[in-house]
Formats: C-alpha cells, sequence, structure tokens
C-alpha cells in the first residue's frame, strides 16, 4: 500500500522497517472507533464551511460504507497498512478518489491517534465494569448463603479469630467495589476529546472543537494541544486500576488454591472449572486461579511498560507512543478473560461447611473472647491477655482446647470466671457478639451486603 505521507522521500522504505513500523497487527482493533472519530471530523469541517457540505456528506457516507463493510466481512483489514488511520484514509480515497482526501484536512495522526484510544478504551471500561458487577453480585449472592457459615479468621496464615465465610467473601466485594469506582474516575478524566490538537500546535482552519466533542460524547476538548496529543495519562491510569482489579483477584484466587487442597479442603471447585493430572489420575487442579495469579504479573508488567515507555519522552509525540496500544489493550485483555472464568467458577464451586467450622473449632481461636469475658467482669485487658495466655499454653500441655479445659484450672487463675465461660467462648458467641460495625456477626454482614447493593443500584451500567 502507497503511503500517504510519501510526498518527502525520494525511495521506498525498506520492507523489514515497514514490517517494523506498522502497528495495524494490533491497533486494527480500533477501526470502528477511527470511523467514528472520522465521522465527526467530517461532519465538523462540513459545518465550519471547511470542506463542502456535499463532500462532507460523501465523506460521511463513504465512511459509512466502510465501517459496514468491515463488519459484515465484506472488507479485510489489510496487513500490509501503516495503521487502521492510514488503512481507512486509503480505503476511503480508492473508493471516493479527491473527495477522501479532503477527510485529514484540519487532523494529524496524533490528535487521530489520542482520539481512537481513548474512545476505544472507554468502551471497554463500560464493558469491565460490568464483568465486575457480575462478579460483586455473585459474592453478595453467595453471602447471603453462608451468613452463619463459620470458618477461622487468619492473619500471617495463622488461625486468628472466628469470622463466616459472608464476612470474609463480603472483603472481596468492597475491594472490587472500589475497583469499579476507580474505572468510574478514569473513565471521567479520559473524557476528554484531543481532536483538533493537530500534530501539537492546532490549526489555522476554523475548526470548532466543541463540536466534535459533543458529536462523540466527550465532556470537553482537551485544553491544550500539546497535552492533547502526548498524554497518555488514560492509559496508565486505566494500567493502574486495572493492576489492583487483578491484584484482588490474584489475592483472592491464591485463599481458593489453599482452601481447595487437601490441607484445607474448606471447598471443591466444580468439574467445569478445573483441570487434571497427565500422570497422576486423583488430581484436582484450580489452574483458573493459578493463572489469574500468573496474569496478575503480567498486567502489572503492563502498567511498568506504559510509564518505562512515557518517563523520558520530550513534548509532544514521538513513535515511542505507539507501544502504548500493545501494553494496555493486553491489560484489557486479560482482565476481562479472568473475570469471565472467575465469576462462573465462584458460583458453582462447593462449600465444606463442617471442614470450615472444624478448623475454626482449632487454634484457640476463641482466645480474645476468653480475655474479653475478663474485661467484661472488671479486670485490666493486659492482665486478661496474660492469663487467657497462660491457660493456652496449660491446654497445649494437656492437649486440651479452652472449651474442654475443667473449670477449676480456670478458676485457679481468677476467680471472675463462672460457668458461663464456655458459653462466651463457643464460636457461635464469639460471632455473633462481634456485631460492631463492619463486624462478622450475620446483622452486621446483612448490613455490609446492603450497603454493597445500594452501590450496586447506584452504578452507571
Amino acid at each position: 500500500m502507497a503511503k500517504l505521507w510519501a510526498g518527502r522521500f525520494s525511495k521506498e522504505v525498506d520492507e523489514t522497517v515497514n514490517a517494523f513500523n506498522s502497528s495495524i497487527a494490533f491497533d486494527g482493533r480500533m477501526y470502528r472507533h477511527d470511523i467514528l472519530g472520522s465521522i465527526a471530523h467530517a461532519t465538523m469541517l462540513g459545518d465550519c464551511g471547511i470542506i463542502t457540505k456535499a463532500d462532507s456528506e460523501t465523506l460521511i457516507k463513504g465512511l459509512q460504507e466502510i465501517l459496514s463493510d468491515l463488519e459484515d466481512g465484506r472488507l479485510s483489514l489489510d496487513p500490509t497498512a501503516e495503521d487502521i488511520h492510514m488503512f481507512v484514509e486509503a480505503e476511503l480515497t480508492k473508493r471516493l478518489g479527491d473527495v477522501g482526501k479532503r477527510l485529514h484536512t484540519a487532523r494529524s495522526r496524533n490528535d487521530q491517534v489520542a482520539l481512537d484510544v481513548r474512545l476505544y478504551l472507554r468502551d471497554e471500561i463500560k464493558e469491565i465494569q460490568t464483568l465486575v458487577y457480575d462478579l460483586v453480585d455473585a459474592l453478595c449472592a453467595m453471602a447471603k448463603e453462608h451468613l452463619d457459615t463459620i470458618m477461622p479468621g487468619y492473619t500471617h496464615l495463622q488461625r486468628a479469630q472466628p469470622i463466616t465465610l459472608a464476612h470474609h467473601l463480603m472483603a472481596y466485594a468492597n475491594m472490587l467495589s472500589r475497583d469499579y469506582d476507580r474505572l468510574t474516575d478514569t473513565a471521567k478524566r479520559m473524557n476528554y476529546c484531543p481532536l483538533g490538537s493537530g500534530a501539537l500546535a492546532g490549526t489555522t482552519y476554523p475548526i470548532n472543537r466543541q463540536q466534535t466533542a459533543s458529536l462523540l460524547g466527550f465532556t470537553a476538548p482537551v485544553a491544550n494541544s500539546l497535552d492533547g496529543v502526548s498524554d497518555r495519562d488514560s492509559c496508565v491510569e486505566l494500567a493502574a486500576a486495572l493492576s489492583l482489579l487483578m491484584t484482588h483477584l490474584s489475592r483472592f484466587s491464591e485463599e481458593i488454591i489453599l482452601w481447595c487442597s487437601w490441607e484445607f479442603k474448606f471447598i471443591e471447585l466444580d468439574d467445569a472449572y478445573a483441570t487434571g493430572s497427565s500422570i497422576m489420575p486423583q488430581k484436582k487442579n484450580p489452574d483458573i486461579t493459578e493463572l489469574i495469579r500468573g496474569k496478575t504479573g503480567r498486567v502489572v508488567g503492563d502498567l511498568t511498560t506504559l510509564l518505562a515507555m512515557l518517563k523520558g519522552l520530550p513534548l509532544a509525540y514521538n513513535k515511542d507512543m505507539q507501544e502504548d496500544k500493545e501494553a494496555i489493550f493486553d491489560a484489557v485483555d486479560n482482565v476481562k478473560l479472568c473475570l469471565r472464568t472467575f465469576t462462573p467458577m465462584l458460583r458453582t464451586m462447593r462449600v465444606n461447611k463442617d471442614k470450615m467450622r472444624a478448623a475454626a473449632a482449632g487454634g484457640f481461636i476463641n482466645a480474645t473472647d476468653c480475655a474479653d469475658y475478663l474485661v467484661k467482669h472488671g479486670m485490666p485487658f493486659r492482665d486478661a491477655y496474660k492469663i487467657t495466655g497462660t491457660l493456652v499454653a496449660s491446654c497445649i500441655d494437656q492437649g486440651l482446647t479452652l472449651e474442654t479445659l475443667p473449670l477449676e484450672q480456670y478458676q485457679a487463675m481468677t476467680p471472675l470466671f463462672g460457668e458461663d465461660i464456655y458459653q462466651a467462648i463457643s464460636l457461635e458467641t464469639c460471632v455473633g457478639e462481634r456485631k460492631s460495625e463492619g463486624g462478622p456477626a450475620p446483622e452486621s454482614v446483612s448490613h455490609q451486603i446492603a450497603l454493597i447493593e445500594a452501590q450496586m443500584e447506584a452504578w452507571e451500567r
């Protein structure tokens, strides 16, 4: 394909350089957004009298036909084209002749590519948010089923205090809710139109940037033309939001990997969301969660790529910035892939309530409640803490638990202990009495679910 910028050059570009320079293999996915941006630009050119109304209408019709042909498979992207922008313009010129050559009036590829990326990512954010919504919805539904499913809460991967599975699930629902809001904030800051910035210094034509911004659904034009073509904040900010989202998925994945091991056996994954071994017939592997854990590093790497690519660039546009698309597209693709597999896996996994409760019954996770019992009977917390620690050590020596330790041994430490100590340290009491806001008591978790569901009702979908 002939280069539309070839007038300055006296010889053909080396084919190796052509291949190295080409980006259509990855920016071709933006064909729809490129054409929609060009339609808005052609509309504005005609309305402003920069080209005739007749030429404007011809360009719009030609662009609409190219879009239809691409979407229906009647037209394919040319892999030898330099990029999607040159492909569309060359195809338009082939179909319309000289009229097609008028499209690029008062426009540069620099503001064109900046526009396409924002349009494309704006749509992708909406799709990712729909997937996040589905996952949060699944977490809330599952939490409602497990308000009374007692399990150990952990610190340092050591059993710490009793909670419920619902409480645990809602921790992730809150994380993902913030991820949703971060994507909303990113989309708001992204929603400014760079079209009309030209190569870097705007244009001498009497364009109407407000019109093109409005036609394309932007809040307003980008205020500075240099910033309009050299900014890639939107890519970096989205990659950062996606990296944190993936980090949350990865942490949850790590727990699922642990929970479905024989050492825990808290859950069992549905057969449709697990794999086997080529040599060990007994294996049921949590490959989905392992891949999510691995792909998190990939998405974080995409963020690092974008930051490293930008950090040394002078204003305005530099060819280095072509590297933005592969990185942010990779991050977007992998986040969508992970969310689409994680949510149905979660919805179909089986919870082993008995195993969770049995784990909660061991490890002295009611020790804090034992100390609190003494505090409620007038003892300073640090004294209560020391006495309870001594009792735990005694239980370990005797092979007992706090529930099975004889009352006389309790009372040998302090007469404040009464028969009701056993009720106070039961797992049901330990969980049920933690009614403080945000705690694991069923009524508290029910309130947490209601708060998240109220947020979800306000989310734009």
